[in-house]
């Protein structure tokens, strides 16, 4: 990692970027256990219908939780026309950015081992080389960027475009090796076998593919980048609201339609999910910013900008491989394991809620510091 000693957020930082990727990443280190929380006490239909939302699909179909993903692409998309314009005025010339693309896929794919992929075990038989969230970014970053980098924004639109259809194409009309025809399903698809040809005894995706995807994993990022452009412009803020309003309405009617066709699925990040998820995206990323930067409502996002201004390293944080060996939410319960003999079935709840706001305050202390850790 570059750039970890203290700095300033820029004067000119949109807000409801860090915002929004900070409530992205909310759900991850503590929302989503907070909210699953809920049923141990009420064990209600309701608190069951909120747990049952902080799950995944099983294969066909759209839920919440499902969201937490493709939004953490799409937010890096979102920041690429900033950064590489920025970049580009300092004089940096096209070489010099693409080492650093480079190098940013580089520790990104390293980071994406350590976090599941059994990196630090140093046991060969263990590890995973394509099987994590961070993976998926650096793939889909590094495909972004070539495509940013080479073509105007008619072309940017047309690859993204063209990649969905490609990735439709592939899996929808191209038969199985061994099934001898097209199939899709959970345990056997297009994608899943390229994964396990390719990857062999490394592939740790659980049903979920990688190889092939990732030219949807780009598309999702494609789809921020286009956010990214629309705020760069010289459009006041509410025509910028409402464009990515209609954006993100018009992806969710195409992904509806081609749902039809080729169905909304997570797993295989298939064409109808990247504009399903996507058109989310915009229409939250019209709300963000919306309330924060047109209306200045900023204090109710502090709470998010302090997780999003330091995103990967919260992240990494609350990895299942960083947090066996030391896991900075247990210091929660040194404050409040004397309360489980009175409070019974909150018991949970309390000791997660403990566990959020410690992490939260390291975050808070590492904002206050300045002290900002970048790829």
């Amino acid at each position: 990692m570059s750039n970890t000693g203290p700095q300033s957020l820029p004067k000119d930082r949109i807000m409801s970027i860090d915002a929004l990727r900070g409530f992205d990443m909310f759900w991850i280190i503590g929302g989503g256990v907070i909210f699953r929380s809920l049923h141990e006490i009420f064990n209600s239909p309701a608190t069951e219908w909120i747990r049952r939302q902080m799950s995944h699909a099983e294969w066909e179909g759209f839920r919440p939780w499902d969201l937490i993903m493709p939004l953490f692409l799409f937010v890096v998309g979102v920041v690429m026309p900033f950064a590489f314009n920025k970049r580009l005025a300092a004089g940096h010339s096209k070489r010099r950015l693409y080492f650093h693309i480079v190098k940013r896929t580089v520790i990104l794919w390293i980071l994406g081992m350590v976090a599941q992929g059994h990196l630090l075990e140093y046991d060969s038989s263990k590890l995973y080389i394509y099987s994590n969230t961070l993976n998926a970014i650096a793939a889909g970053y590094f495909i972004s960027a070539i495509v940013i980098l080479n073509m105007r924004l008619v072309g940017q639109v047309l690859t993204t475009a063209i990649l969905l259809l490609v990735f439709w194409a592939l899996m929808m009309l191209v038969p199985v090796p061994g099934q001898g025809q097209v199939v899709l399903a959970r345990d056997a698809n297009l994608a899943l076998h390229i994964d396990k040809f390719i990857l062999g005894r490394c592939y740790g995706g659980g049903g979920y593919t990688w190889i092939l995807s990732s030219m949807t994993f780009a598309c999702t990022v494609m789809l921020g980048v286009m956010a990214g452009h629309l705020l760069r412009c010289e459009k006041n803020g509410r025509a910028k609201v409402l464009y990515l309003t209609a954006a993100g309405i018009g992806c969710l009617l195409m992904a509806v339609l081609w749902h039809n066709w080729f169905p909304i699925i997570k797993r295989i990040w298939s064409s109808s999910f990247v504009l399903f998820s996507g058109g989310l995206c915009y229409l939250l990323l019209a709300l963000f910013y919306l309330v924060i930067d047109v209306w200045g409502f900023k204090k109710w996002a502090f709470g998010f900008v302090v997780i999003g201004s330091n995103a990967i390293a919260v992240y990494m944080l609350t990895r299942s491989s960083i947090t066996r060996h030391f896991d900075f939410r247990k210091i929660g319960d040194i404050f409040v394991t004397g309360l489980d003999r009175w409070v019974g079935d909150c018991s949970g709840l309390i000791h997660v809620v403990a566990g959020f706001i410690a992490l939260w305050l390291v975050l808070w202390w590492l904002y206050r510091k300045k002290l900002f850790i970048r790829i």
